[in-house]
């Protein structure tokens, strides 16, 4: 059927989502779709979530929209409360937008005013890591370190320094253990403030578990730690986008509560929202907001949507939901699950080359030869045909190419609703493996 709509891809045809139930999709034709990857780690409470329809459909009969340039909103309120009572020490503040590329574009711009406001003018440069994604404004481009999603536009982009990612599958020496692994690439951060000038860095931003740019690849025991460390040391912020891994996807509320690590600053998305409703948040801590506060009080930036009422009513639902039911007991749980299904049926594929992540955010990485850890010829296009496979399936999960370097490699990430079931994790590996294997035989 023609239509007017500008797509993702202009050569693909798109089934036409018409329901969701649970953890399944459903398209025009009565097809069901198992959401392996909650769309982009999005739907974590699955598709139909009664009390999250409720609150919504609630709060539509109060208030849809009222523009925060005029008023504030119970909802809005609300939620700053429920984000704050479980954030991470010295967070204190929450600014709400209306997706991840927005609150890190937020934070990039808070921490150049926070630097202006707190007589330091000299700070603008920021610091990142190859293979990172923060979002596709402009700003939060050029954070990210995928070469892929920067290149056609890097013309327009912010220089930004990037350091090597914490990779311990690619990158660790032989001979070398994980903690020491993990302190090394950290002193990466050291070595780069120093060589731009201390006085010049503002911000380090990052990732606790990379998601779609390496496949859920989670930071080594101690290397978030080192990296707080360094920040410290050099009066550098620090930012940890959250915008995939946090809202409870690894069994924590917030990622980094694993890592041990209270950040200045966290980006939080998908998982915010469950995808009922378009929302993110910038958390900062008291002393950032303090800056602003007794300054010029007042943060030069904003959008017309972010506070809105509707959408925070439907994330303080989400969030409500997570807590009420035990579900980051039960995403650690059924994470393990997911984790001993995956290496039972992929621990010996002679191209799966390793399976890593945290709760219910997992990945695999493929390789043409596992003892070489060498990358299909990218040309070959493997993921897109996983992809294509796993949805002739019924499997929604998401494959990408680039993991290495922005070309080379192919993984596939995983990040099903937190209610996920026993059976359809195995229903999930089945129709993942089928998909795998009819995309490497062609």
């Amino acid at each position: 059927m023609a239509g007017h709509i500008f797509g993702r891809n202009t050569a693909t045809s798109l089934p036409f989502a018409v329901a969701g139930h649970g953890c399944y999709l459903i398209d025009s034709t009565g097809k069901r779709y198992l959401d392996g990857s909650g769309g982009a780690a999005v739907s974590c409470l699955g598709h139909s979530d009664p009390d999250v329809r409720a609150a919504l459909h609630a709060q539509l009969d109060r208030l849809a929209f009222a523009h925060t340039g005029f008023f504030t909103s119970e909802p809005a309120e609300a939620l700053a409360d429920v984000l704050i009572a479980d954030a991470p020490e010295g967070i204190d503040r929450v600014y709400l937008v209306s997706g991840g590329s927005e609150a890190v574009e937020a934070a990039i711009k808070l921490a150049r005013q926070y630097f202006m406001e707190a007589g330091q003018p000299d700070r603008h440069r920021v610091i990142a890591r190859r293979q990172s994604y923060h979002g596709n404004t402009l700003g939060a481009l050029a954070a990210g370190g995928n070469a892929w999603r920067r290149a056609q536009f890097s013309p327009l982009l912010v220089a930004t320094s990037h350091i090597a990612p914490c990779f311990e599958y690619r990158d660790q020496q032989a001979g070398e253990s994980q903690y020491a692994y993990g302190q090394r690439v950290a002193d990466e951060l050291e070595a780069e403030i120093l060589r731009l000038g201390p006085d010049t860095v503002m911000a380090f931003i990052v990732e606790p578990v990379v998601g779609a740019t390496m496949g859920a690849v989670p930071a080594v025991p101690g290397y978030l730690r080192r990296i707080r460390e360094i920040c410290d040391r050099y009066g550098v912020l620090l930012i940890v986008d959250e915008v995939m891994c946090g809202m409870g996807r690894t069994g924590h509320l917030f990622a980094c509560s694993e890592d041990g690590v209270a950040p200045d600053m966290i980006t939080v998305a998908k998982g915010l929202g469950a995808g009922y409703q378009p929302i993110g948040a910038l958390l900062t801590t008291g002393r950032i907001y303090e800056t602003i506060a007794t300054g010029s009080g007042f943060f030069q930036h904003g959008h017309t949507y972010m506070g809105h009422a509707m959408a925070a009513a439907g994330a303080t639902a989400v969030l409500r939901a997570i807590h009420d039911r035990g579900l980051l007991a039960q995403v650690q749980t059924m994470g393990a699950h997911l984790d001993e299904a995956l290496h039972a049926r992929f621990g010996q594929h002679p191209h799966v080359g390793d399976i890593r992540g945290r709760g219910l955010f997992r990945g695999l990485e493929l390789v043409a030869d596992r003892d070489s850890k060498a990358t299909f010829d990218p040309a070959r296009r493997l993921h897109a045909r996983i992809k294509a496979e796993a949805m002739q399936e019924g499997l929604i999960c998401y494959p990408m190419g680039g993991t290495i370097d922005g070309r080379a490699g192919d993984h596939v990430l995983l990040a099903p609703p937190f209610i996920i079931t026993e059976d359809q994790i195995g229903e999930l590996t089945d129709k993942l493996a089928l998909a795998i294997d009819r995309a490497l035989a062609v």
